[in-house]
């Protein structure tokens, strides 16, 4: 097979990914477009309780009216700031348990039933014990919004550690790495796959600490507008706050890929 041909099945082989790219964004925005406007009909006509499920039209109408007041933009860049600073430190802490139990085996085998124990605990239920040891404040929100990722990163993280493939190990220590090369150069580089599925779980982890904490104590944020919402039975409201969790945690999420795609490449 010479060269022209195989440039003429590369081409078509691409060509055939656009095309697949192409297929699924027009069903997933057909999906989408579809269920808003079968929401936006019965809404309308009465098929659900407006009040209760209110629809698109409204929501978007309390949308320009809270991002005219201010108030839309204030609430939300204080929930997106309190998230991306507990998921950046529960995931930065349970990274570093993770390198400090891979790096001290005795200290991984003491640890390892008070990490199971913390693991399947309910971290939201430790809310109001946070909550009263640091007070109702942003450390508080961010406190829950790190502690709900830290262990369950600690564990996925230190046994990516202890998988990668002992050849590796073997051969930076054949040409005399001691530990410390050997993490850096083999161990961390390797585990690059499951850092980056862990960031990704990490997304959704840390909405719903900083949601649940802003539940309890916050007079600011989206947990606070929902929280407002349901009392004044303002059932729009909450949904607009939905509306908002989802676009940014879908941004972050983003965020995690296209780091995954700088650090991983194929």
């Amino acid at each position: 097979m010479n060269n022209l041909q195989l440039e003429k099945q590369h081409s078509a082989y691409l060509k055939r990914l656009r095309k697949e790219k192409y297929e699924i964004t027009g069903w997933q925005l057909f999906i989408l477009l579809a269920f808003l406007t079968l929401w936006e009909t019965a809404g309308r006509f009465n098929w659900i309780d407006p009040l209760l499920f209110s629809y698109p039209s409204k929501i978007s109408s309390l949308f320009v009216a809270k991002l005219s007041d201010g108030s839309l933009a204030l609430h939300t860049s204080v929930t997106l700031l309190e998230t991306i600073a507990g998921f950046i430190l529960g995931t930065a802490l349970g990274t570093l348990f993770a390198a400090a139990l891979w790096w001290s085996r005795k200290a991984s085998r003491i640890s390892d039933p008070y990490l199971v124990v913390l693991n399947s605990m309910p971290k939201v239920a430790l809310g109001p014990i946070i909550i009263v040891a640091l007070g109702p404040g942003y450390l508080a929100i961010i406190t829950m919004g790190a502690s709900i990722s830290i262990i369950i990163t600690t564990l996925v993280i230190y046994h990516a550690f202890h998988t990668v493939e002992p050849n590796y190990v073997k051969v930076i220590q054949s040409f005399g790495g001691n530990k410390k090369h050997t993490f850096l150069e083999v161990i961390l580089p390797a585990s690059f796959p499951a850092i980056i599925s862990t960031l990704k779980v990490n997304v959704g982890l840390s909405w719903v600490g900083v949601i649940v904490g802003e539940f309890l104590v916050s007079k600011q944020g989206l947990g606070y507008m929902i929280i407002y919402g349901f009392q004044v039975f303002n059932f729009t409201l909450v949904l607009l706050s939905l509306f908002m969790i989802a676009v940014f945690s879908s941004l972050m999420y983003l965020g995690v890929e296209w780091l995954e795609r700088k650090l991983i490449k194929n």
